[in-house]
């Protein structure tokens, strides 16, 4: 099957080439249509964003932001046949791994509970168990400076993120938070989730482009992270955040499940500012959940969007990638969350992302999914289509099926 458009920043080929002239990535060699071709997506849509309302505890004086604790939910769904059930995706979570002792030093960094996660996908396209490094753990960076390892914060397929701080060596020692993300070295393939994420920090989200976006748009802040270091250690690749504070989930973990409709809207507006700047760069997310979401432990008024591993490319020099269904793995992510494209094998949009983050508002709010994650994928896309067929709904008849989710509303 010959390429049409690069997986890796999507720019558009000729069959001969073997090497993408836009970011000089060699291009896989695909014999049968069963390995992913190159993705593929198309739908014209607006994105709109206003600032600059903020969310959670604290975080405006005049708003009550406090999360919600009722745990009772309940689910509504619109009358259907029940469908042939077919067999689910298996998921599961990597071993612990080893911790051992760390150096004498002064941990000012104090994160979240170790978190075990696992992404609902296809089993072949699951990566294999990462194990972490000992705690204490020091890497050099690419620029010379060190990262300690303190603190195992969660593990997913593939993908170790521990609390950090920067080590000055030979002065008086200098320390700051930081993220740790960690990934298995794979022979030097330039591909997977960290080198899209790298590459669309790079490409797309410099900090002197993203200062200047925020100086134009006149905000306070726009939660786009930065990657303060990259490197190699052994047989892993890792990259390095700022501290960003904890992750939504950890926070629905602790409140219930579920948070109060003016955090709920604080939140939507500050991710909408960070989409419009992803879209307005021809990337989208592509994996918009509460795990890759994080909100400042210090003032509770900064929220970053985080976790562009699955960052995709949707309009290259301005051209929409063709819409393309089964172009790409069905069903790839969390099934809760991603949207109907995704579900299809088409390449991710603009339509995608705002797809996600609606899932998203309507699980925050109310605890819950008309959709089970229970549920075989493609009955969660007849689902999800279902309700996207009944989005001519008035407010009123929304706020109904909202109060029949979350009673008390």
């Amino acid at each position: 099957m010959l390429l049409r458009f690069c997986p890796q920043c999507g720019a558009r080929l000729q069959p001969t080439f073997k090497f993408c002239p836009s970011c000089g990535e060699k291009l896989p060699v695909e014999p049968d249509e069963g390995g992913g071709s190159p993705p593929s997506g198309g739908e014209q849509q607006s994105h709109t964003s206003k600032p600059h309302t903020h969310m959670l505890p604290r975080m405006l004086p005049h708003t009550d932001t406090l999360p919600h604790t009722d745990t009772t939910q309940k689910q509504a769904s619109p009358k259907m046949e029940s469908p042939k059930a077919t067999p689910t995706s298996s998921t599961q979570s990597p071993p612990s791994g080893r911790c051992g002792s760390s150096p004498d030093v002064d941990r000012t960094f104090c994160p979240e509970s170790v978190c075990v996660c696992s992404v609902k996908g296809r089993k072949g396209a699951r990566p294999a168990a990462l194990e972490p490094l000992q705690e204490g753990a020091e890497l050099l960076d690419q620029t010379g400076k060190r990262w300690m390892l303190v603190k195992l914060l969660r593990q997913c397929d593939g993908e170790v993120t521990y609390g950090g701080e920067w080590r000055v060596l030979h002065r008086d020692r200098s320390e700051r938070g930081a993220l740790v993300k960690t990934i298995t070295h794979d022979s030097g393939a330039k591909q997977g989730p960290m080198f899209t994420e790298q590459n669309f920090l790079q490409r797309a989200a410099k900090p002197a482009s993203v200062e200047k976006w925020v100086k134009h748009q006149k905000m306070d802040f726009l939660g786009i992270p930065s990657c303060v270091g990259f490197g190699l250690h052994d047989t892993y690749r890792f990259l390095v955040f700022p501290d960003m504070g904890q992750t939504l989930q950890s926070i629905l973990d602790e409140v219930g499940g579920s948070l109060r409709e003016a955090a709920v809207l604080q939140l939507s507006c500050r991710i909408l500012d960070v989409l419009e700047f992803v879209h307005e760069n021809e990337y989208v997310h592509a994996d918009i959940c509460a795990e890759n979401i994080y909100v400042s432990t210090n003032t509770h008024t900064q929220v970053f969007l985080a976790g562009f591993g699955r960052a995709f490319r949707f309009s290259p020099g301005g051209r929409h990638v063709d819409y393309k269904e089964s172009s790409r793995t069905l069903h790839h992510g969390n099934h809760d969350f991603i949207s109907l494209d995704v579900h299809k094998g088409a390449a991710p949009s603009r339509r995608s992302d705002l797809q996600s983050l609606g899932y998203c508002l309507l699980s925050w709010l109310t605890g819950s999914l008309p959709w089970s994650s229970t549920h075989p994928p493609t009955t969660m896309t007849k689902e999800k289509e279902r309700y996207s067929r009944n989005s001519t709904r008035t407010p009123s008849e929304e706020h109904t099926l909202i109060s029949v989710l979350r009673p008390g509303t």
